[in-house]
């Protein structure tokens, strides 16, 4: 449950050519090319200066503590007892509110980002894009200080947050495709993994960092009308800022991607549609798997986006034990990944993937029954669901390489971020029509458990080739 995108990787990318564009340029070099170490940690500093907008506003804090809380009921229901059911029902309105915002932002990153991409990289404006999304998403966060504590305030508060998360997948979409600027072939996954583990940090000092602020009390400040949760947000701006210099200072503005003519905004979604239909032709298994990625991948973001609402609504964290759980889940997905990877080459990435959503499901159940035998259920499945997520995602890139086709690799990886984004609406629609039909925020747990099992049983079906079935 780290709020690390959209959910514990780097957000996904568009279908911008990116790899295709990496391979094409060193292999006509002849030569590794030598990249100053200072563009490299310039370039992961990004991933750093952006998550605390995911996992302190997004997951962790202003969405589960703040904008889904009792500050936006009226008055007389946010005075009632915590199990009354006029108040859980208050509650349930606003957790499924905010999830059908989350279900239209997850639809319009579905049709901006992929052409958005495919725009930035034929014309070599990788940069300028991202720079312009920085700073968009910067001024999110700041106009989240007008959220006050009112009821009336909600729907502004649930708006700002949701756009700030299709600015981020976007600016996501174009931090990625500039890998290639400071990598080489030898060295990609290293450096991708630099910007991830920054940005897993970064997530944790963020939340340590409030932990202090709340534990004494924000320093004397008065913190009515929910200014603490606004200042938060103000300086998750600020971070965002401040950390993202490096990399527009340091890190040159990639290249066009060489081959690829410009297109309109509509032709773009041709050129997409053609990609599929030729791989569906072509390559039939890796289609399949990609379908059904993008199913359980999307449940997998719910869990990260929804996971904090459940700790404060459901089992009554307080604001100090959520955030204290959003570090104990980050340490806990970031070793799980590190040790499934030893499971990934011995049994097969899809074994992984096929016990961590297994798991997933289980959990996902248990946290469903027990919603009301106190805390202690939340923190050991919690925590069972942290680590199922990242061996999920990491298996599933695995996955994906072992059944792409020699010389498909950059069209292919492309194609699987693309995809990533058709199924965006479904966890927060499943979530927020599940609350919205039985009364309880804890029944949207059974609409990510829908997701993840739809997902899991597309996966059996898929057929993988012979030399990775044997």
């Amino acid at each position: 449950m780290t709020g690390h995108d959209a959910a514990a990787a780097p957000p996904p990318t568009a279908n911008t050519g990116a790899v295709a564009a990496f391979g094409a340029t060193f292999a006509e070099s002849g030569e590794e090319v030598e990249i100053p170490r200072k563009r490299v940690r310039s370039w992961a500093l990004w991933d750093w200066a952006a998550q605390p907008f995911n996992s302190v506003l997004l997951t962790f804090v202003f969405v589960s503590l703040y904008l889904t809380g009792s500050s936006f009921l009226p008055p007389e229901i946010a005075a009632l007892g915590e199990n009354d059911p006029v108040r859980e029902r208050a509650i349930a309105e606003l957790t499924s509110g905010y999830g059908f915002v989350s279900m239209l932002a997850g639809i319009l990153i579905l049709l901006l980002a992929p052409v958005l991409g495919q725009a930035a990289d034929r014309s070599g404006s990788k940069k300028r894009w991202l720079f312009a999304a920085t700073i968009l998403l910067a001024f999110a966060q700041f106009a989240l200080f007008f959220t006050f504590a009112d009821p009336a305030f909600f729907w502004y508060g649930a708006v700002v947050i949701s756009l700030g998360a299709v600015i981020s997948e976007i600016a996501g979409v174009n931090y990625n495709a500039m890998l290639v600027s400071v990598s080489t072939p030898k060295t990609v996954g290293r450096v991708s993994g630099l910007g991830w583990g920054l940005g897993y940090i970064g997530g944790i000092i963020a939340l340590a960092i409030i932990v202090v602020f709340t534990t004494f009390d924000w320093f004397g400040m008065d913190t009515s009308n929910g200014l603490a949760y606004r200042l938060i947000a103000v300086g998750c701006g600020v971070w965002t800022i401040v950390f993202s210099i490096p990399l527009f200072r340091d890190v040159p503005e990639p290249p066009p991607t060489p081959g690829l003519k410009r297109v309109g905004f509509l032709a773009s979604y041709a050129e997409l549609v053609r990609d599929v239909v030729r791989l569906f032709h072509t390559h039939r298994s890796t289609f399949w798997f990609l379908v059904a990625s993008a199913v359980y991948r999307d449940g997998l973001a719910g869990v990260f986006a929804f996971g904090g609402i459940l700790a404060a609504s459901v089992f009554f964290f307080t604001p100090n034990e959520v955030i204290i759980f959003a570090i104990a889940a980050n340490v806990v997905a970031g070793i799980s990944t590190i040790v499934a990877g030893r499971f990934d080459d011995r049994f097969g990435a899809k074994a992984v993937i096929v016990v961590a959503l297994s798991l997933l499901l289980v959990m996902a159940v248990v946290v469903f029954a027990l919603h009301d035998a106190g805390k202690m259920p939340f923190w050991i499945c919690g925590l069972v669901l942290s680590a199922c997520v990242g061996p999920a995602q990491a298996a599933s890139r695995s996955l994906l390489a072992r059944v792409t086709p020699t010389g498909l690799q950059g069209e292919i990886f492309g194609l699987y971020a693309t995809t990533g984004r058709v199924a965006s609406f479904l966890a927060p629609m499943m979530w927020a029509v599940m609350i919205a039909a039985f009364g309880a925020t804890y029944w949207g747990v059974l609409g990510l458990a829908i997701v993840l099992a739809v997902g899991l049983v597309l996966l059996l079906l898929v057929r993988l080739p012979p030399h990775e079935r044997a």
